[in-house]
């Protein structure tokens, strides 16, 4: 018999995990993909660590939650560090000063806010204008296309967003939902750091050995109704029940 049922084997689900049986509980985990770990799932191939379902990288400003998953895992010293080629030019990705500076050839924060200012304002007074309203009304972008020009200009849209953008989700960008962009780092300084955290890093050996340390006995994982191999079971849950992602079918 389990206390708490998890719906969801990821970081989430491993966290509860461990913290419940910490204090005693005994935990049934159960998740409809084929494997542990969620989206941080990886697999050795030839010594390199795949992550299956895109690169993940921790990152945390919180020196608690950083010295908490260091009880599972060495992590290694890694930046996020991303560079887009266009054309045979190479640019720094996030957006920031070494980027402008590529793209515009300024040298201070003020001339590349200048820069973006400009560009801005023209895109901004041309689509008011199409919409039929005043110049000083206010914009409400309404695609990726317009959110991501009101944030970095029209240069670096063109270069650096918008094919990569469109290729990845396959529709054009003045189709795409303007939250989208949102998430998209831009700094008026000389870093490259994709992420503004103090603490970053990739576990050494892979998420999952992080994630299976973070098992401990008492926990039982599931792929639907089939125990995964690596953890006693099966046995029913019915006292409470904790769902990773709502959003998620287990159908």
């Amino acid at each position: 018999m389990y206390d708490y049922l998890i719906v969801g084997s990821g970081l989430y689900g491993a966290v509860f995990a461990h913290q419940a049986n910490e204090v005693g509980k005994k935990v049934l985990v159960i998740d409809k993909r084929p494997n542990i770990a969620g989206n941080v799932y990886t697999e050795n191939e030839e010594g390199i660590h795949v992550h299956r379902y895109g690169a993940h990288i921790f990152h945390t400003n919180n020196k608690k939650v950083w010295d908490y998953v260091n009880r599972f895992a060495v992590f290694n010293r890694f930046t996020n560090s991303p560079v887009a080629n266009y054309k045979g030019e190479l640019y720094s990705l996030q957006f920031n000063m070494y980027t402008f500076n590529k793209m515009w050839g300024v040298v201070t924060p003020q001339e590349a806010a200048a820069k973006i200012e400009e560009q801005k304002k023209d895109y901004i007074a041309k689509k008011l204008q199409e919409r039929g309203l005043p110049a000083d009304a206010p914009f409400e972008p309404q695609n990726l296309e317009e959110q991501a020009i009101s944030l970095i200009g029209t240069d670096i849209y063109e270069k650096l967003i918008k094919g990569y953008t469109e290729k990845q989700w396959e529709r054009p960008c003045s189709e795409l939902p303007s939250f989208i962009i949102k998430r998209l780092p831009v700094r008026l300084t000389f870093d490259n750091n994709y992420f503004n955290a103090m603490y970053q890093g990739i576990p050494v050996g892979g998420y999952m050995c992080f994630v299976k340390l973070e098992w401990s006995i008492g926990t039982a994982v599931g792929i639907l109704d089939r125990i995964h191999p690596m953890l006693p079971g099966p046995n029913p849950c019915d006292t409470a029940w904790c769902s990773c992602n709502p959003g998620r079918s287990l159908s």
